[in-house]
Parts: structure tokens; sequence; C-alpha cells
């Protein structure tokens, strides 16, 4: 799994549908994520640190964890079907953990409000994210590319041995 957090909201340029955008760690990898516009308010609100007056579904749901003892471990964006991604809210009341399912778009909305962590399963992000740095994935394939053509058998036994006892 991959930990990911929340870069912002944007909008599709056609569709003008918000997305959410998620970035792993070194700001490689997006994962672009489609959601609704109260899904879109409610992460943006989080984002900005908005108190709204009454509780919005998202806070209720943080305070009904809260009221049975219960943290949100994490949340994990497991599978991606049909263009469609699933994710799952991991609960913990003392020792027991319980696994919810969630729209990644009401985990991630839920996630930011109790700054608990989001990972997403390592298929998900490779079937379904964008390189950001194309320049810096370029370099390091070339490095690898020069490391491997210049990679002599003897580097390898002196590194891991001859492999006779």
């Amino acid at each position: 799994m991959i930990e990911m957090r929340v870069a912002g909201i944007a909008l599709d340029a056609i569709t003008r549908s918000p997305i959410v955008l998620l970035k792993d760690a070194s700001d490689r990898r997006a994962l672009p994520i489609y959601i609704g516009q109260e899904q879109a308010r409610a992460i943006m609100g989080a984002l900005e640190n908005q108190k709204p007056p009454r509780p919005l579904t998202h806070d209720l749901i943080v305070n009904l964890l809260e009221s049975c003892s219960m943290i949100l471990e994490k949340v994990i964006i497991h599978s991606l079907q049909k263009d469609t991604f699933y994710a799952a809210l991991i609960v913990q009341q003392g020792e027991i953990k319980k696994e919810i399912d969630a729209r990644p778009s009401d985990a991630i909305a839920v996630a930011l409000r109790t700054n608990s962590p989001i990972w997403v399963m390592e298929e998900v992000v490779s079937d379904a994210s964008i390189p950001v740095d194309r320049d810096a994935d370029e370099a390091e394939q070339q490095a690898f590319r020069e490391f491997i053509s210049n990679l002599r058998p003897e580097d390898l036994i002196k590194r891991f041995g001859n492999g006779e006892s």
C-alpha cells in the first residue's frame, strides 16, 4: 500500500466535475478521483479547517465514532472496478478492528477530519495514477539503464558472494 495525501480539489476542464487529487509522499504520482459537488465541499471544508455552525454529515460520522470510543485508524482505497473506486474505513474500538465499506470521497472527508492516513493499494495507484514529474521518472529510468549496462558479474559476486558453501 502507498500512503497518499489530499493535494486539493480540481475541476475537470470538459465536464466541470470535481476531482479530488491524491499525491504520494514523493509528489511523483497523482491519483485523480471524480467526486460529487457535496463531497468536494466537504473535503474543501476539512482542508480549510472550516467549522460549520451545525455538524454536517462527515462531522456527524466523526462524532459517532468518538461517542462510541472508536478511532479511525486509516482509510484504504482498495480497488478500482469499471471506473469506480472502492474504499474502506478501518476503525478500532479497543482491541476490535472493523472494516466499513465507504465511497472514497466520504472516506477521505472523514479521514481529513480525524487526521487519519489515507492508503491506496499499489494496484490502484498503478492502474489509475498519473505521473506528476515526468522528468524525474525519465531520469530515474535512465540512471537505472546505465547502472544495468555497466553491471558486471564480478560486481554481483562481490556483493552477494559466489553462492557456494
